[in-house]
Order: structure tokens, then sequence, then C-alpha cells
């Protein structure tokens, strides 16, 4: 396969981070020559964790790619995107109701900027299922989580509940 020579993001709250993020951001990894996984504040967003500890678990889930950084940012993605000058995003779609909500926000980002581009991505079926709200409510009843998630997050995660 062919790398596109140009970086792109990889947006969300990864509140947590998951093993299906986590094989989008390899996959983005192939494709493109830098990948920045935009970690959302998300105030409106009731999080388990705080900004800062969801870089933290970024980071060490992406070590060992070497174009891949985490990069907490807040306010609107087109001016992170702007910031960073990069005009791809990369977007996983799972079901047709993320297909539906990302169209809704891909149309609103090319009004706010023009030339940003949307890459979406589908997971492999092992994934097609696991979201962060999945597994946090999981986590809080008391369920095992650690075929969903690195390591390391299961700890913080574990902490956390």
């Amino acid at each position: 396969m062919t790398k596109l020579t140009t970086q792109a993001i990889y947006p969300g709250t990864f509140d947590p981070i998951t093993n299906g993020h986590f094989e989008l951001i390899k996959r983005s990894a192939r494709l493109f020559d830098r990948v920045i996984v935009a970690v959302a504040e998300s105030p409106s967003k009731n999080t388990m964790f705080d900004l800062q500890e969801r870089v933290d678990m970024v980071t060490e889930v992406i070590k060992g790619l070497d174009n891949v950084t985490a990069i907490g940012f807040s306010g609107l993605l087109v001016d992170f995107a702007k910031q960073q000058k990069t005009d791809i995003l990369i977007r996983g779609l799972r079901t047709t109701i993320d297909y539906e909500y990302e169209f809704g926000l891909t149309s609103m980002y090319k009004k706010l900027m023009p030339e940003l581009e949307s890459v979406f991505l589908t997971p492999t079926e092992e994934f097609a299922f696991l979201s962060s709200t999945i597994v946090r409510e999981v986590a809080i009843h008391g369920g095992d989580v650690t075929q969903f998630l690195h390591p390391y997050v299961v700890g913080k995660v574990k902490a956390k509940v």
C-alpha cells in the first residue's frame, strides 16, 4: 500500500481509548506520514477522565508508532486543524447511526473549513461493537474490560471505578 505524503488528525474524546480506537490509529499510521490523535476536552460530555489523563493514556497506548502523537485540545476541531496545518480528518464508522452523525459533522466542517477532507474507516469485525461508552458501563458495573483495552488503560479504568 502506498502511503500518502501528508498528515491527518484522528479526533475524539477517547474516554478511554479502546482497542478499536488503537486499531484505527495503527491503520491510519500506515496511510499517512504523520497522525495526530487529537484528544478533545469536550466540556459538554461528562467524561470519566480529565483531558490530561486521556492524553496520557493515548500517549502510552501509541508508544511504538513513531509517526503518531497525541495532543489535547479544546474549542473547535476546525481551529485545531488549522493550527496543526492539517486538512485531513480520520473518523471511524461503526454503524449507520455513526454515518448519519458524521455526515452532519462533515457538512458543518466543510462550511467552516472548505479544504478539510474527512476519511472514514470502518473497524474490523472484532471491534465493530466497541465504544468507550460501553466499556465505561461494563467497568462501572464490575465487568471485565481487559479484552477491550490496552493493559495500561485497564489499570487506569480500574483505579477510577
